[in-house]
């Protein structure tokens, strides 16, 4: 089985069936260095991959191993793995609000009140602003608002880069923000290897499929048939999946390819990490394990809460627990090979 990995390495694992049982021997040193991401890249395709999907499940059975109590975590990214206090918030807030005064005609005087209410309504303001009607190309957006932002701000964090690659269980991004947004933050923190995939705007919202001819209906009839029912359909708009729907937290979870509420390995939880109150509660509603980041008080929906993300081991050392047992386990087992090719 060979997995797609959009890092320098990609893994080949193979199994052997012994009296019915499948037998894993992985490295742990390795397992964190396989970049299981959702992205299809050979295909030239966004979105979530069945080839990905297919190697998760295999992490899975893995983790049984190598996991302690946890199978994955999620991560959000703006103002979880760095501070809110060195400013990218507020001047992703002043591109919006910029980019809604040029490009969309909003009134001067009414742009800061609506970014703010959209966000509140909708989870984001780009969100909100589709739900609304307004019509403007989602990369260019993006482009915009955060290809303008001072990530000169980000600085390398060893310490947390560190504390990541500690934790044997497999890693996933979680977050609102597009893919390049995501590559950039990741490459200034230096944290770019440190997670096996990326749940993103472009893997919960892909672009749609080109419209093909089918029984004999032309592409360009098919086209136009549906932009009549949009004008006939006054109320249709366009939809934006992302946080903090409960829809969001529940296709992270099957892209993760983990249930949370399963029962049949008590190891096997999923640990959901994120700044906002509001995600915090619907990732709860959604049956994860939930920590908020950035206060040192517990809010509604949460099970921890750290006031840095540096606080991580001390404050849930479970993570890492049996972790020297689960590793001799591995040591021992010579039921599988495992080839990393640089």
């Amino acid at each position: 089985m060979l997995c797609r990995c959009v890092g320098d390495a990609c893994c080949r694992v193979q199994a052997e069936v012994v009296n019915d049982v499948v037998e894993y021997a992985i490295d742990s040193a390795l397992l964190g260095r396989c970049r299981l991401s959702g992205f299809a890249e050979s295909s030239g395709q966004r979105g979530y991959d069945g080839c990905e999907k297919k190697v998760l499940l295999k992490m899975e059975d893995v983790s049984r191993f190598v996991g302690a109590k946890y199978e994955c975590l999620l991560f959000d990214m703006d103002d979880t793995l760095y501070p809110l206090s060195l400013g990218m918030n507020f001047a992703c807030r002043k591109n919006i609000e910029e980019y809604m005064l040029r490009y969309l005609d909003i009134e001067e005087s009414e742009v800061p009140r609506m970014c703010l209410e959209l966000y509140k309504d909708y989870g984001t303001t780009m969100a909100g602003l589709k739900a609304l009607g307004y019509e403007f190309d989602n990369d260019e957006f993006h482009a915009y608002v955060h290809g303008r932002l001072p990530y000169e701000l980000l600085k390398p964090d060893p310490v947390l880069r560190n504390l990541l690659l500690s934790m044997p269980q497999q890693k996933i991004i979680f977050t609102n923000a597009d893919e390049a947004h995501t590559t950039q933050v990741l490459s200034r923190l230096g944290l770019e290897d440190c997670f096996q995939g990326v749940i993103c705007f472009e893997t919960l919202n892909p672009p749609a499929e080109p419209v093909k001819s089918v029984n004999g209906v032309d592409e360009e009839h098919h086209q136009d048939t549906i932009e009549t029912n949009k004008n006939e359909d006054s109320s249709f708009k366009p939809r934006i999946l992302c946080k903090p729907l409960v829809e969001a937290m529940e296709a992270a979870i099957r892209i993760a390819d983990v249930d949370p509420n399963k029962t049949v390995n008590t190891y096997t939880r999923l640990i959901f990490f994120d700044d906002s109150v509001r995600n915090i509660a619907n990732g709860k509603a959604a049956g994860l394990h939930t920590v908020i980041v950035g206060r040192s008080t517990l809010v509604p929906g949460a099970d921890h809460a750290l006031n840095s993300i540096h606080n991580l081991r001390e404050a849930i050392p479970e993570i890492w627990e049996d972790e020297g047992e689960h590793y001799e386990q591995i040591i021992q087992s010579s039921a599988v090979e495992t080839v990393v090719r640089a």
